[in-house]
């Protein structure tokens, strides 16, 4: 029967252990959820907005629409990390650098390297999307660093002024400070990810501090100079006052305030986008980038909640507005209520504190001012940090794909963790260009929409790589809609429009030129390949994006309805499907193309994605062997070859068995796989490699009548009664399984596709709630070690299975009466099943083919419900990886 069904993709797993154990040369640094995602997101996150910004937000918008605005960007980004998270648990993210043979030949083993966001769009939406993405988004992480360096040196340059120490003028001096900083954080990059991630601690634990000075000044009770500045502590006067919006200046309306606060909410990605540096890259990143959301935004609502019940719009900073206690003069706002009055510079708009007027609110507040500072320092750097690291990662990535002339240059590695040294030099210039500029309002509007675009084009390339239905998309993390990521992708390119409809215009100008570069150019690479199979022509076919392309031997295909259907049922939308009618030279084929237009009506009337090709021979075997070489397109021929089974095998003279047991056979040896489909039996090919033999029940559902009828013979036309060739004919893949079982008995592991059919059948609504069993053969000692290791392994290629059964009494003799073991144990734990699938032994040499075929018959034997007899050629169809 082979060998036991963990072979050769458990070898896999096995051989990937043994590669992250082996060589105790250098091994590279790598990071857990905590360190490498969180933290590193919630300091890209966090930035001089929160500090310089909020509050003034808030005086502007009021509580209520501040938390308004502050939801609807978190809206945007948690729906992208939704839609990150389930491209990052597609598969096992490489956490490797990329070998030497990467190119030209683009293995999916090695395909998920260090380029984030990037190559999450290129494998999903090709080159011609992924390319400009991926030149936009390391323009915009070096775009970030600017801005964040800028934001300090601004900081750096207000102490300078306010202790009468300027260098040049205002300007100047942030150019200054900006080049020594943006420079000493490059040389920071440059000492390698590990000592980067030790500053990046030491940044967030300022920043942990800092906001727990914040909170507890927030009840420390305020003395009389912080009074005149507007802060009071907790009070419910102020509180009810600063609920609603009070606009003032130009800038003062709703989507104003959503353009000046959304750059705080951008960072979500700084973990992605170093995912080859992250330990377990498929749990680190949705794990850790929900959690830095979370943090995040709680520390914009309780600091904004808080301002606004703490501190007054307008403060004069003048102790002499304060009122006597027997005060009894005009004033009626709530700053007269708690002793104070400032209606006279309120009315003449001078105020300089107050959250409308000082940028300073949080260090007013806070027990001890300076620590807000060193916040704003923290925040800042950290931010500049973060983007400075992620744009030669993911520049690097699209270096190595060459889809661009002339940048492979910035590609090259260097040291254990393959740093691109020399895209750190060209982002730092860029940076720097940008920093001489020296103003935030010119940097802000691009980076949004640079962010923006990338936000809107991940949450679209989720969107699509669910809607196409493609085999190889099975994220693990269930919790994303491909309907929240279209909503994603729309809200963003609004948002894009009305925040800066200019900017705007050239993003997506700059998007644009450069896919029409790349469609154009067309670079030979194997990227993206997963759902643009027509790319396929002249290059590999890895495991990650295998589809089940069927030749079916139906014949006719309104003979034999249920072998369509159940083919149609795996493949339609998915993978090409073709239905093959063998003419045989000895008999008159009587086929037109008038009755060949009557089939194709057939099928389309039936709603099945299929072909029609007709194709003469001496026999089955020669017209299956011309038909699998004639058929198809490139890499859009046939590679699964389905079979019916030849129900009347026994009355069939000895050549006619034979013939059909070398077609079987020869389909696996010629790289085609070989499916037969016992139903009534009807005979079904499809041309993967693998082979199946489909047995299934001879009874028909009558549409018309409701009656069910059945079909004695396989081939012959006589014996079918008229209305099996109408449209009316009903099968069982047509009907609900409610939640019946899929049965797969995996005896001998050939690649997968005894896997992947039934993954492929739940996805249907008519099959969604059958739950899928696998039984495998094992020990008695060792049982239930071996099912948590399938276990294991079936959830390592994103498979929902239901449950794995161990059988250890499958080398017991069977009862005289049954003849075949395995048949006995089908029978008793699969008297419900919708379906069973059974691993198909090959046939031997020196086996004859009229005893193949009888035990065969024997194997299915009792069972009242179809039988897919799968064997493939021992290629994987399966993979850990990623697409």
């Amino acid at each position: 029967m082979g060998d036991s069904g963990t072979g050769s993709l458990s070898a896999i797993h096995e051989q990937n252990e043994e590669n992250s154990a082996g060589g105790k040369v250098k091994q590279p640094v790598r990071f857990g959820w905590i360190t490498g995602v969180m933290v590193r997101c919630m300091l890209n996150i966090w930035g001089v907005i929160l500090f310089l910004r909020l509050s003034w937000i808030t005086s502007q918008a009021g509580i209520i629409l501040t938390w308004v605005i502050i939801f609807m960007s978190v809206l945007v980004t948690s729906v992208t990390c939704l839609s990150v998270s389930a491209i990052s648990t597609n598969g096992k993210v490489s956490s490797g650098n990329y070998p030497p043979s990467i190119l030209p030949d683009f293995d999916c083993v090695h395909c998920c390297p260090l380029g984030g966001a990037y190559f999450m769009i290129s494998r999903t939406l090709g080159p011609e999307m992924g390319g400009p993405i991926g030149v936009v988004f390391s323009f915009a992480n070096a775009l970030g660093c600017a801005l964040n360096t800028v934001g300090f040196a601004e900081t750096v340059r207000d102490l300078l002024i306010e202790y009468n120490s300027v260098m040049v003028d205002s300007i100047n001096d942030v150019r200054i400070i900006g080049t020594i900083t943006v420079t000493s954080l490059l040389l920071i990059s440059l000492a390698g990810m590990e000592w980067e991630s030790k500053v990046n601690i030491l940044f967030f634990l300022v920043l942990m501090v800092t906001f727990a000075n914040y909170f507890v000044g927030t009840v420390i009770p305020a003395t009389p100079e912080e009074q005149a500045m507007g802060f009071f502590n907790y009070r419910a006067d102020i509180f009810v006052e600063n609920l609603f919006p009070d606009w003032r200046g130009a800038e003062g309306n709703f989507f104003q305030m959503f353009a000046i606060f959304f750059p705080s909410a951008i960072g979500i990605l700084a973990g992605a986008n170093i995912s080859g540096d992250l330990r377990d890259p498929e749990t680190a990143i949705p794990k850790g980038t929900l959690m830095a959301i979370f943090g995040t935004t709680m520390s914009y609502l309780l600091i904004s909640v808080t301002a606004g019940a703490c501190v007054l719009r307008d403060a004069s900073g003048n102790l002499n507005d304060s009122l006597p206690l027997n005060y009894s003069g005009p004033c009626d706002d709530v700053a007269c209520k708690l002793g104070w009055n400032f209606t006279k510079c309120e009315q003449s708009q001078t105020c300089p504190f107050g959250m409308s007027n000082s940028f300073q609110v949080l260090s007013l507040v806070s027990a001890f001012g300076p620590l807000i500072t060193a916040g704003v320092f923290a925040a800042s750097l950290s931010s500049a940090l973060a983007f400075l690291v992620s744009a030669p990662k993911v520049f690097q990535c699209l270096c190595k794909d060459n889809i661009y002339p002339y940048i492979g240059f910035f590609g090259k590695g260097y040291g254990k963790n393959n740093e691109p040294l020399r895209a750190y030099i060209l982002c730092y210039l860029i940076a720097l260009a940008f920093i001489l500029i020296a103003q935030l309002n010119v940097i802000a509007p691009l980076i949004s929409n640079f962010f923006l675009c990338s936000y809107a084009l991940i949450n679209f390339s989720c969107f699509h790589a669910s809607i196409t239905n493609s085999p190889g998309w099975r994220p693990s993390f269930k919790y994303y809609s491909k309907w929240t990521a279209l909503f994603g992708s729309v809200i963003s390119v609004v948002l894009m429009f009305l925040l800066t409809w200019w900017a705007a215009l050239i993003t997506f100008g700059i998007i644009i030129f450069l896919f029409g570069y790349v469609t154009y150019k067309k670079p030979g690479k194997n990227i993206s390949t997963v759902y643009h199979p027509y790319r396929l022509i002249g290059s590999i076919d890895p495991s990650c994006i295998f589809r089940p392309q069927c030749l079916v031997l139906t014949g006719p295909p309104n003979l034999r309805p249920a072998l369509v259907d159940f083919v149609g049922s795996f493949t339609k939308n998915v993978s090409l499907m073709i239905c093959g009618d063998i003419l045989m030279v000895s008999r008159p084929s009587g086929i037109s193309q008038r009755n060949t237009d009557k089939l194709v009506k057939w099928l389309n009337c039936r709603k099945v994605r299929s072909f029609y090709t007709p194709f003469k021979g001496d026999n089955l075997r020669e017209g299956a062997r011309h038909l699998m070489q004639a058929s198809g397109l490139g890499k859009m021929k046939p590679n699964t070859l389905v079979l019916g089974f030849k129900t009347n095998w026994k009355e069939c003279p000895p050549g006619s068995v034979e013939d059909y047991v070398n077609t079987a056979d020869e389909a696996i040896e010629s790289d085609h796989s070989g499916s037969s489909d016992r139903e009534s039996g009807k005979e079904t090919s499809e041309s993967v490699q693998n082979l199946l033999i489909f047995f299934y029940s001879p009874m028909f559902i009558c549409q018309s009548c409701g009656h069910p009828f059945f079909i004695s013979s396989p081939f012959s036309d006589v014996d079918i009664p008229n209305h099996t060739i109408n449209n009316d004919i009903r099968t069982v893949f047509q009907t609900k399984q409610g939640k019946k079982t899929i049965d797969v008995y995996w005896i001998s592991d050939d690649g997968g596709l005894t896997l992947l059919v039934p993954y492929l059948l739940t996805r249907r609504k008519r099959w969604r709630k059958s739950k899928v069993r696998v039984f495998i053969i094992g020990q008695q000692q060792t049982m239930e070690e071996e099912r948590k290791e399938m276990l294991v392994l079936l959830r390592r290629f994103r498979l929902d299975v239901g449950d794995v059964i161990v059988m250890t009494d499958s080398q017991r003799p069977p009862f005289p009466k049954k003849k075949v073991r395995l048949n006995e144990i089908i029978r008793r734990n699969s008297k419900h099943a919708a379906l069973v699938l059974i691993s198909l032994p090959v046939p031997q040499s020196d086996c004859p083919s009229s005893l193949y075929m009888a035990w065969l018959d024997t194997l299915s034997c009792g069972l009242h419900c179809p039988v897919l007899l799968i064997r493939g050629n021992q290629q994987n169809v399966l993979t850990f990886y990623c697409q």
